[in-house]
Parts: structure tokens; sequence; C-alpha cells
């Protein structure tokens, strides 16, 4: 769909550093599909100076524009010198420097909106005892200082927007891509798959897949140690108790919102094993591997992993894409259909809601493989 000359000139659209590569692949679809120009995209130039401290200096024109800032806040492969040593950019960090943007577009803007492909601080979503309730508070910021909409994937725990009632706060659910690329790329026989929560929290997400898929679910629950209190000030987990039915050669699909270290989804392929699986896959929206690759790799080389499908909304280390076990989904399509929806004003039901046509899409392909 062409998007018309008079929703187009109205918009500028910004990717930031840390959606480079993403950023390319929507602006090729956003000119090859939808008519956008060289004119609609523009530049940032972040600088960083000998202490730590930066600015942000627009290179193009906002004025009277409706504004579109894209950014990725777990970005972990950009660096910068300050006093004398390399250091790595942080979310912190990157948060900073969106706010940094807005402030330079001066309020000249008509209209900004923010879309953070991971939410920044979307874990710390909630208060336990006198803890910094982190992710509120930053939706504030971006509130008061001027943003008229902000969109994420995937969030945490979708209530933060409870936080900012008075202005739109879009989540979307990047199951299409994900499921489309699974049920395309796998050999799955789905009389025996069985649709995994990790957790508690997991369960609703779960329901929507196994619903899609056509197949059952189960679930873990985390049973804790309330006599030991972890570094992180939390009760450790003692033992992942499943619920749920057994298959004898079944295969298993664990799903969750992001990979973290990965220390439970390891610890849930253990457990799983013991039930004689032909295959496991886990599937999240971001893998983020924060205590590295080896774990994963010796569970693909145990047989206790199939693969590990993650979107492309957030950074992903050149070693883990060299993996044989991480297929990694191009969601830049759905960032672009979200972009052209906002430009031209439409509502984002359709993609928001889109469950006739994903069951129908996936149908077609299961029909395909009989």
């Amino acid at each position: 769909m062409k998007v018309p000359k008079k929703f187009r000139d109205d918009v500028r659209i910004l990717f930031m550093d840390t959606v480079e590569e993403l950023g390319k692949s929507v602006k090729k679809r956003l000119t090859e599909e939808h008519g956008f120009t060289e004119e609609s995209f523009i530049n940032v130039e972040l600088t960083r100076f000998g202490n730590g401290e930066g600015k942000a200096k627009l290179i193009n024109s906002v004025r009277s524009k409706r504004f579109f800032i894209i950014t990725d806040v777990c970005n972990h492969s950009i660096k910068y010198k300050a006093y004398g040593k390399m250091h790595t950019k942080m979310p912190d960090e990157h948060f900073q420097d969106l706010k940094r943007v807005i402030s330079a577009a001066c309020g000249n803007a008509i209209e900004i909106t923010v879309i953070e492909t991971i939410l920044y601080s979307s874990r710390q979503h909630k208060r336990n005892g006198r803890e910094s309730l982190d992710c509120a508070f930053a939706l504030q910021e971006l509130q008061d200082m001027g943003v008229k909409c902000i969109t994420t994937f995937d969030a945490h725990n979708v209530e933060v927007r409870q936080a900012i009632p008075l202005i739109p706060f879009d989540n979307i659910i990047p199951t299409d891509p994900m499921l489309s690329s699974f049920v395309q790329n796998e050999d799955i026989d789905y009389d025996k798959l069985l649709v995994i929560s990790p957790d508690e929290g997991a369960m609703g997400r779960t329901r929507f897949y196994s619903g899609m898929l056509g197949c059952d679910i189960g679930m873990f629950y985390k049973r804790r140690d309330y006599s030991k209190v972890d570094e992180n000030g939390k009760n450790p987990i003692a033992e992942h108790v499943y619920l749920g039915k057994d298959i004898d050669n079944g295969q298993y699909l664990i799903i969750d919102d992001m990979i973290s270290s990965g220390g439970s989804i390891i610890d849930i392929l253990k457990k799983i094993k013991n039930k004689n699986p032909s295959k496991i896959w886990v599937m999240a929206t971001f893998a983020l591997f924060t205590e590295g690759l080896n774990q994963f790799d010796n569970a693909y080389e145990e047989g206790l992993l199939t693969g590990v499908y993650c979107s492309n909304f957030t950074d992903v280390s050149e070693e883990a894409l060299k993996k044989p076990w991480l297929k990694r989904v191009d969601c830049s399509g759905l960032l672009a259909d979200c972009l052209v929806t906002y430009a031209c004003n439409e509502p984002m039901s359709y993609i928001l809601n889109g469950r006739k046509e994903l069951y129908e899409k996936i149908a077609k392909f299961k029909a395909s493989k009989k």
C-alpha cells in the first residue's frame, strides 16, 4: 500500500544507532512498498565527551512534523571512550540518549511518538518493599517531555500503561512473524506438540499460542526457598515443578517474553528431557543471553535443545548469530506496518487484533505440509 503524499510529507522518522540493522530493513520496506522517500528519514549526531557526558544534535529539521523515534535500549554493542577506557552503553545511557533527542527537537515537532522495541526497565514494573518503580517513572518522564504516544513490543507487564493513562500506549506482540517462521521451518507433529509456559506469568501468552497451533498446554511453576535471599534480593528458585500432561516422544515448545541469563530455561529443558521428548524448542521475543551462550551450546550438544526462536527487535551478538540453534526472526515488516498505520492516522486494531488472519495463515501452513 502506497502511503498518500500528504501523510508522507508530515512524517519524519529517526532510527537511533541502537537499531541500525533493523532500521535499514524497515526503511527498505517503507521506500519500496509504501512510497516513502529519503526526505522522510532523518539522522542524529550523538557525541560523548571525555568524562562520559553526552549530547544529541538533529541533522535535519522536524519543525511542524510528526516525529517518530525508534530505539532498542538493550543494545550492548555500542561503545564509547571515557577517562581513557572503553565503555559499553547500557540501557540507562540509551534511554538518556532518547531524552536528548527529544530535547534536541526543541518542541518544534507537532507530535512525537517513541517506539521502544523493548521497553526500558520493563522488568521493574512493580514494587516490592522499598524498590524504585523505574518503568513507570520512565514512561512519565517521556509524557512530561511532550511525547504523545509510546509503542513497544511484548512488554513484560502491559499494566505499566497505568502510569500514563492520558496518552496512548500500544503493546504489540510479534506473534504473527514468530509463529509463521516456526511453522514454516520446523517439522511439527501437532498431535504430539505441547506448548509450555515456564512460569505462571507467561500463561496468557502460552494459551494464545496453543490456541493458534491447536495443541495442548503445560506449565512449570517456581517453588522458591523462602529461607534464603540471593544477591538480587529475591528468594532463590528451589525447583521448577511441571503441571500438565505427558506425551511419549512428544514435541515441546517453551514460550516466554525474554531469555535473560537463561538459567531457568536450561533447568526446564533438563526437566522436559526426562519425559522422552523428540524435540524441544524455545521461543522468546527477546534473547538477551546476559550470561553468555555456553549453557545453550551444551544443551544443544546434549540433545536438550532443538532450537531457539527470537525476534530481531533487540541486539544479538555476532557470535550468537552463528549458532546453529538460534533462529532469528525478521520482524521488520511488523514495525513497518506500525509506522505506516501511524502515518496514515489509521487505528491500530488490525495489528493488535489480527488473530483470525493469523489462525487462517497457520492453518494453511499446516495443510500444505500434510
